[in-house]
């Protein structure tokens, strides 16, 4: 009798034992975070690094209640079917437990799909076009697991409008060509521009859409000079250097100002010999502006580990990787749904300003909202190989300046 008790004991010893230590080891699998991404693009870049420093960061401080972040990186260079092998690899190979993904458009309305299908949690740190967030309003129950991780192409058109508003004097801007890529993105871009640069007084003399593989923009420049518009107002993110160098070159006395992806990595100046000097662009986080406690130390923390300040999606990935870990720690859980119900209250600082997703009943629900006391938006302009914020004022490191070719209102 005495045998089969001290059995029993030492049985169920065992069996709590055992419990102890898968709980032990549960608590010690990492969390993994897949981000698949254009590595070798000059915007694209910066995604895997940033998230990369962000998980750093986040294990240096023990994790997320003791589990570490581990980022799975893949470079899906600049497509569409290997981003989409990447997230199948990612999911059903690697057990990644979210996904960031790319800033380019076509990438992101490819992945969506999947991430319903396998019910894996994704958020873009850089694409724009609305229908990404118009696919999650239009069929919520499947396509919750897309998160918008930046501004959605109305919302940077309006942002774009705003500043120009408060750039310019009055009758100083009276004219425009929008000057953009024929992409997803642009689409919802351009259409916003047309509604919102009237409103400001601006009128809209035409509007050019070219091929992203356009190499020569002599026939486009020539055709805008001619037109004698005081400012284009553009969306470029895929077609490489090609329109700022030529614009440079052929000394084009217009003004560039609006979307410029690639502008916003600190390797433009390099990559462009320097003809990016004058360029505006419209930008949610800076290398020298301090919109959160957060961003200007990412952004020197980023260029002291990689040599130069991120890109716009360097700023998002990073954001983005904290808002996962914020999500499992807050959800308790890696199981999808609950990291998807953490993420929809989202609700803190990043590098560019306070996060949090419009809901599902909202026009764009998961894309991150914009405005007051949330995310608002800088003009930077390129001053002799520098990132220089000339809006707002509040933030301001430096005043607005362009070539000697560029004659700014005199249309």
């Amino acid at each position: 009798m005495i045998y089969r008790l001290n059995s029993t004991f030492r049985a169920t010893a065992s069996l709590a034992a055992l419990a102890c230590l898968s709980t032990s080891v549960l608590a010690a699998d990492p969390i993994r975070i897949g981000v698949i991404a254009e590595s070798q693009a000059i915007a694209g870049a910066s995604i895997p690094q940033a998230a990369q420093l962000a998980a750093d960061e986040i294990n240096a401080k023990g994790g997320v209640d003791g589990r570490m972040i581990e980022i799975i990186a893949y470079d899906n260079k600049s497509s569409s079917a290997d981003s989409v092998r990447a997230f199948q690899r990612a999911v059903s190979e690697d057990k990644v437990n979210a996904v960031i993904a790319s800033y380019i458009s076509e990438v992101v309305l490819a992945l969506e799909p999947w991430a319903a299908r396998l019910k894996t949690p994704m958020i873009t740190p850089g694409a724009a076009s609305n229908e990404i967030s118009a696919n999650v309003k239009k069929n919520f129950a499947a396509n919750k697991y897309t998160f918008h991780g930046y501004l959605t192409s109305t919302a940077q058109a309006v942002a774009v409008c705003g500043a120009m508003k408060d750039m310019f004097p009055a009758g100083k801007v009276k004219s425009a060509v929008i000057f953009s890529e024929d992409a997803a993105w642009t689409k919802p871009l351009d259409t916003g521009y047309e509604d919102c640069l009237p409103k400001i007084g601006i009128k809209v003399l035409d509007h050019i859409r070219f091929s992203p593989d356009t190499t020569d923009f002599t026939p486009i420049f020539n055709k805008i000079e001619g037109e004698k518009p005081d400012v284009m107002v553009t969306g470029i993110s895929h077609v490489g250097v090609q329109p700022t160098v030529q614009w440079a070159s052929k000394q084009v006395p217009i003004p560039m100002i609006g979307i410029a992806s690639q502008a916003t990595n600190a390797t433009f100046w390099k990559e462009t010999n320097g003809s990016a000097e004058g360029v505006m662009f419209m930008m949610f986080a800076g290398p020298e502006s301090a919109i959160t406690p957060k961003t200007v130390p990412f952004a020197n923390a980023f260029k002291a580990k990689f040599g130069n300040f991120p890109s716009y999606a360097g700023y998002t990935a990073y954001d983005d990787v904290y808002i996962i870990a914020d999500a499992v720690k807050r959800g308790g859980s890696t199981e999808a749904d609950k990291i998807v119900d953490a993420m929809e209250k989202t609700d803190m600082d990043g590098t560019l300003g306070h996060l949090a997703f419009y809901g599902k009943d909202e026009e764009f629900p998961h894309a991150l909202k914009t405005g007051p006391g949330f995310i608002e938006g800088l003009m930077l302009q390129w001053h002799d190989g520098k990132q220089v914020t000339v809006w707002p004022s509040k933030l301001e490191t430096g005043k607005m300046s362009f070539p000697s070719f560029i004659k700014l209102g005199s249309n």
